[in-house]
């Protein structure tokens, strides 16, 4: 939002300076985001007249000029403006004058001198070389009833300033400058000086047609008839002045106008060509395989979510948003339909954005514009286009005022107590009451309550925090003292058994893996892809068309990290990432970090591509593969040892991915990334990577002393052969249940599959598995006979369980 200081002043004027003023209005929660001066500095500019122009005897382009600038002797200066005329009032900047800077960034001084042999004695100016506009067809021509000799700054009101503040969406009564002054009001206590506009003799009764379709669309609508005007007509210089000033171009007059009761009230409205509307009016829903061109020259589609106005031929404008190009008014307009409704913001937010386009009456209406007074501001329009475009001719119809649906504003009740105990300042009943008096809020007392009924202008007042926060601003943020808490507080010690995902962090990073943040949206079809979630959750209003679901597994996104590295010629890509996943279940329900019927895990996951490791002279380059990472994943987890399964996953291949189990649950999956999705994808080689639940992960053994033995230990390896569709993890899990019950289970340390093999000496169904089991006595030095006695039974136990024959 942005204002003249000076347009404010007129209808609130504190005592104070601008920059007290900008800090007051910051300190309210209306966040003074820059302060501009409408002109820079420079001196001894005045208004002139050109009294005579003649030729320049030396110079084809040049004319000397005799000028008046109110010393009381005529100037002699040498001009090239092409539209230098006798008789015109315009700028003049005299000898001595310093202008604004050149594009060395040295000061302009304008001097006596000669101008191919004429001397001229000063500078006749364009808007640009003042830089007061971008204007710079000729010099920048004034009034004729300019008084001659006033400083420039002076009469064009150059002293002033420009604001530029950032409301937060609920601040939408703070969307005009009458908006802005209420508050500088109800906080320096100054009167308010409203616009009053008194209301223009109607002196016709036409009425067009109107009817309201959709009430849950428009609550009220009104419009009146002007017939006989005069669009040519120029917009004031003081009306053009705030325009600019509010980051407005001037027009036309007519949609001028409309635009500067939108700045002065905060009120939208539309003018309708009516020689170009067919019939009456209807205001509904539009309906799906219409469209609209607009104003911008853009054609849109609209549906049954879209709101528009239509005429009995076609939609005329979008609701809210912006008028349609069939009916805007031109320089040719003589008869007009002046509109201003109350469009509910539900039924505008969102539809601009669709769009793909922002205007300033969307965002005025989506967050809510005053219902009760589109009377006032009606006759407040009318008055303006009659002063400045009126003609003899000019017929004014009634008022057509349809009601049908406005809001019904129940009291929101406040407590002081409450108050008091959430700004933290002994706020008295007293204090309240003046607070709501002067933000000008009705209200009814009782003893430590307040019920307030919030104005027609205010939709930010729904629940006691909104009148919390209003009794807040107005007492001042900088009055509330900083104080520390008086609460008694306790360091919470971590239990002994977890860990922080930030030491997780920490260890994946030294496995070499670089953390990534993603969104949490994600395009549906990769929750298709590698989830075969063919139902994800989907987002009601998206940042972005095709980030429209919530994950369920964070694949997608690793998969899209290394895709956006290859693409910028990164070979070998590691990094993993800490987020949560989102999934349905009917049995959850709200609580200060859930949602009824959603689960949000967290997940850790991890992608590896390209080389094992860097490129070195120390080791041979080849690809990193399933193992590598498998490696990584166990050093997390380490010493608590994983088991892997069997797995069928869409998005991994089937034959080099494995369920990873802790403690004989479920908590993660391993794997290379499925074939079809390296060639949906444009993946030149497999990725390897792993997803795991966070909370298993931040789970750790505790250390607990044992003692070391200082007896020598001792190596066996049994080498069996199995069928080649039984798995290592099989066998791994006989030799953990055989150590259960057998004594002398204790001595062994460690069992490892050290080798595969297949082929010559074995059948085509049969592989071979060699195991070293790593043993050790605390108590005694090992003896051969107990060591051969526990091989011999872990033997037993794979022919038992997994029908396995030693290999000779």
């Amino acid at each position: 939002m942005q204002f003249s200081e000076n347009w404010l002043r007129t209808m609130v004027d504190p005592k104070m300076t601008s920059d007290e003023l900008a800090h007051l209005l910051t300190m309210s929660g209306l966040e003074v985001e820059e302060v501009e001066a409408v002109a820079p500095p420079f001196s001894n500019v005045v208004v002139a007249e050109v009294l005579e122009v003649t030729r320049h005897p030396n110079a084809d382009r040049l004319n000397v000029c005799k000028v008046d600038a109110g010393t009381g002797t005529l100037l002699n200066i040498v001009c090239g403006a092409p539209n230098v005329r006798a008789g015109m009032k315009a700028i003049c900047a005299m000898a001595g004058a310093v202008l604004p800077p050149s594009a060395d960034g040295k000061p302009f001084v304008i001097k006596v001198g000669e101008l191919r042999g004429v001397e001229s004695q000063g500078m006749m100016c364009s808007a640009k070389e003042l830089k007061i506009s971008e204007e710079s067809s000729g010099l920048m021509e004034l009034p004729s009833d300019a008084p001659v000799g006033q400083n420039i700054r002076d009469y064009l009101a150059l002293n002033d300033l420009k604001f530029t503040i950032k409301l937060t969406p609920n601040k939408a009564d703070c969307l005009s400058v009458l908006g802005v002054a209420r508050e500088v009001s109800a906080l320096t206590g100054t009167p308010l000086q409203a616009p009053v506009t008194r209301p223009v003799a109607v002196n016709g009764s036409e009425i067009l047609p109107v009817k309201i379709s959709a009430p849950d669309l428009c609550g009220r609508f009104s419009g009146r008839v002007i017939r006989g005007l005069n669009a040519k007509a120029e917009t004031p210089a003081w009306m053009r002045q705030r325009l600019e000033r509010s980051g407005q171009r001037p027009l036309s007059a007519l949609v001028d106008i409309s635009n500067y009761v939108m700045l002065e009230l905060g009120r939208p409205s539309h003018v309708f060509d009516l020689a170009k509307i067919h019939g009456g009016l209807d205001v509904r829903w539009g309906k799906k395989g219409e469209s609209l061109k607009l104003l911008n020259g853009s054609t849109v589609d609209v549906d049954e979510w879209v709101g528009v106005i239509s005429d009995d031929k076609e939609i005329e404008s979008l609701a809210g948003i912006m008028g349609g190009d069939a009916t805007a008014v031109s320089l040719e307009t003589e008869d007009i339909y002046l509109e201003a409704a109350f469009w509910w913001p539900n039924a505008i937010q969102g539809r601009a954005r669709r769009f793909n386009f922002s205007t300033d009456a969307g965002h005025r209406f989506e967050r809510g514009v005053d219902f009760a007074t589109t009377v006032e501001h009606i006759e407040r329009i009318t008055a303006l286009i009659v002063e400045i475009c009126g003609t003899a001719q000019t017929v004014v119809g009634p008022v057509d005022d349809q009601i049908v649906n406005i809001p019904q504003r129940q009291p929101v009740q406040m407590r002081t107590a409450r108050a008091q105990k959430v700004i933290g300042v002994p706020i008295t009943d007293a204090m309240v009451a003046d607070i709501f008096t002067r933000l000008g809020l009705p209200f009814t007392q009782q003893p430590g309550l307040f019920a307030v009924t919030a104005p027609s202008y205010r939709f930010d007042i729904e629940i006691e925090e909104d009148l919390i926060e209003e009794v807040a601003r107005v007492y001042g943020f900088e009055n509330i003292p900083a104080l520390p808490p008086v609460a008694a507080s306790a360091m919470r010690i971590a239990p002994e058994h977890t860990r922080s995902l930030f030491a997780v962090r920490h260890q994946l990073a030294d496995l070499g893996y670089q953390e990534v943040v993603n969104m949490s949206f994600v395009e549906a079809q990769w929750e298709a892809d590698f989830n075969a979630n063919e139902a994800p959750i989907k987002l009601q209003n998206p940042i972005a068309s095709q980030l429209s679901v919530m994950r369920s597994s964070l694949i997608g996104s690793l998969v899209a990290n290394v895709r956006y590295n290859l693409n910028r010629k990164a070979g070998r890509v590691r990094v993993f990432e800490v987020g949560a996943i989102f999934l349905r279940n009917a049995q959850a329900v709200d609580g200060p970090l859930s949602i009824a019927g959603f689960d949000q895990p967290k997940r850790v996951a991890a992608i590896a591509y390209g080389q094992a490791v860097d490129e070195q002279w120390g080791a041979a380059a080849r690809l990193v593969d399933y193992f590598d990472v498998k490696a990584d994943l166990e050093a997390l987890f380490a010493p608590r040892q994983l088991r892997f399964s069997k797995l069928n996953h869409p998005g991994l291949h089937p034959g080099r991915s494995a369920a990873v189990e802790l403690d004989g649950v479920q908590i993660g999956f391993i794997g290379e990334l499925h074939p079809r999705w390296l060639q949906k994808y444009d993946l030149p080689q497999a990725p390897v990577l792993f997803e795991v639940d966070a909370v298993a992960l931040q789970q750790r053994v505790v250390p607990n002393y044992s003692e070391i033995s200082k007896f020598p230990g001792a190596t066996r390896d049994l080498a069996l052969i199995v069928k080649q569709d039984l798995a290592a993890q099989d066998l791994l899990d006989t030799f953990a249940a055989e150590l259960q019950v057998n004594p002398a289970g204790k001595i062994v340390q460690a069992i490892v599959l050290f080798d595969e093999y297949r082929g010559k000496g074995l059948s085509a169904d049969e592989k071979s598995l060699a195991f070293r089991f790593s043993l050790q006595d605390t108590q005694t030095t090992l003896q051969d006979d107990a060591v051969d006695a526990l091989m011999s039974a872990m033997t037993d136990a794979a022919k038992r369980n997994n029908g396995a024959t030693p290999r000779a």
